[in-house]
């Protein structure tokens, strides 16, 4: 078969030939041609006119089309003094012919590969060159099998089986020996496209469910954060203006304090918010992000002292010898402190104590916030504590989990609640 087994070798090479932007030429008659992908110009730009050109072939086209030149004229050569046969000009230049088709081939691979096919028809009518299976012909088929249904694959092989048949008459193989070889390497061209074509299926698929992930674990963070700032607040804020209305006419000292705790626990949730929207808006622009840190360890304090305010006597203690933690160990802290402080408050009845223990350990930080519940006694209409929607200790359990830690939460038997939360940390230069 002259150099066609070697030829069909080189289908395994069909990763250098395709491209991942092969249109779809039978789905685009089904579904409609793709939209335009070039941007509308500005309103304030003043127009141009357009420039009629063709798209450029790609550097990889152009060297893929001059490497299967320069192999299919090798193989011409040989082929053509082993057979003893008149090496001419014309089959040269009509096999470069074919190579160059190969430049079009991602847009129009039918097209492509008909006129491969006429131009080696041509060479086994004309030339009479000796059965063979050009490399051009095998890129080509490749290309359709990659951009076409399998029905159209199909007629392509039969298309392509019967152009190599033109060159039978050519050679002294047996009939037989020749249309084996043919049809095995029009087999392995069309398996190989085929398993390529799955494969790119695969990675597309892969590539929409990771960033399917990535938007659910996204929304995710945003809705801890909000959370832990709306809850966190609100909760102060009820349980302040409550305390207001309370001690209004019998205490007006105290309802005042309260009114100012109140007032800056909003202020704090609108910095909060605005801070949180401004990151959210800036993640395409880091130059806008902005500048106000996280909340982290060194707050914690605050968080203490509002909680007294608000009613629920705290206590914060500190063990181990203190280390800068990373940033989003920090936020992690502050903010299941901050809920778990928020669970009290709203849940804890009169009474209720509660205590914040930070250790820092090898490798870890902990920390642990409990109260001691306190009574329960009847509440009065108007002043009903505020239920849970059980997202908090599952916001907790989500940020830990980020970092590899754990949260372990659950009453205490004097009819408290206990939440401890152990954070792995990697230690900041």
């Amino acid at each position: 078969m002259g150099f066609g087994p070697a030829s069909a070798a080189l289908a395994g090479l069909g990763r250098a030939i395709t491209g991942r932007d092969l249109p779809e030429t039978d789905r685009d008659a089904e579904t409609g041609p793709p939209a335009a992908t070039a941007a509308p110009p500005r309103p304030e730009a003043p127009p141009k006119q357009p420039r009629k050109r063709g798209p450029r072939p790609r550097q990889a086209d152009v060297f893929i089309a001059a490497a299967v030149g320069a192999v299919d004229l090798l193989g011409y050569t040989v082929t053509m003094r082993s057979d003893s046969a008149a090496y001419t000009v014309t089959g040269a230049l009509l096999l470069v012919l074919a190579a160059a088709c190969l430049l079009a081939r991602r847009r129009h691979p039918i097209v492509v590969l008909a006129a491969i096919l006429a131009i080696e028809i041509v060479v086994n009518v004309v030339v009479r060159m000796p059965t063979h299976f050009s490399l051009s012909v095998v890129a080509a088929l490749y290309t359709v099998g990659l951009a076409c249904r399998p029905r159209t694959v199909a007629l392509a092989s039969l298309a392509v089986l019967a152009g190599q048949m033109t060159a039978y008459g050519n050679s002294e193989d047996s009939f037989v020996w020749t249309f084996t070889g043919d049809l095995t390497a029009i087999a392995l061209v069309v398996g190989v496209s085929a398993g390529v074509r799955r494969w790119q299926k695969q990675v597309d698929v892969n590539r929409l469910l990771l960033a399917d992930r990535a938007v659910t674990d996204e929304r995710r963070r945003i809705a801890r954060e909000l959370h832990d700032i709306v809850a966190h607040h609100i909760t102060t804020m009820h349980l302040m203006s409550g305390g207001a209305r309370a001690n209004l006419d019998r205490d007006p000292e105290t309802a005042r304090a309260a009114l100012i705790t109140l007032e800056a626990s909003g202020r704090v949730a609108l910095a909060e918010m605005r801070q949180l929207l401004g990151v959210l808006r800036s993640d395409d622009d880091g130059e806008n992000a902005p500048s106000a840190p996280q909340p982290g360890v060194g707050d914690l304090d605050r968080l203490v002292a509002e909680s007294c305010l608000a009613g629920l006597p705290t206590e914060f203690a500190a063990a181990g010898e203190w280390r800068e933690l990373p940033l989003p160990v920090q936020l992690a802290v502050f903010r299941i402190t901050q809920e778990a402080l928020t669970n009290a408050r709203k849940h804890a009845g009169p009474g209720a104590r509660a205590t914040v223990r930070l250790a820092y350990r090898p490798g870890r930080v902990t920390v642990e916030v409990q109260d001691t519940g306190g009574a329960k006694p009847d509440r009065p209409p108007g002043d009903a504590a505020l239920p849970g929607s059980g997202h908090g200790l599952l916001g907790m359990r989500e940020r830990v989990a980020v970092h590899g830690g754990f949260v372990d939460a659950g009453p205490t038997p004097d009819g408290g609640f206990r939440v401890a939360a152990t954070i792995p940390t990697r230690e900041t230069a």
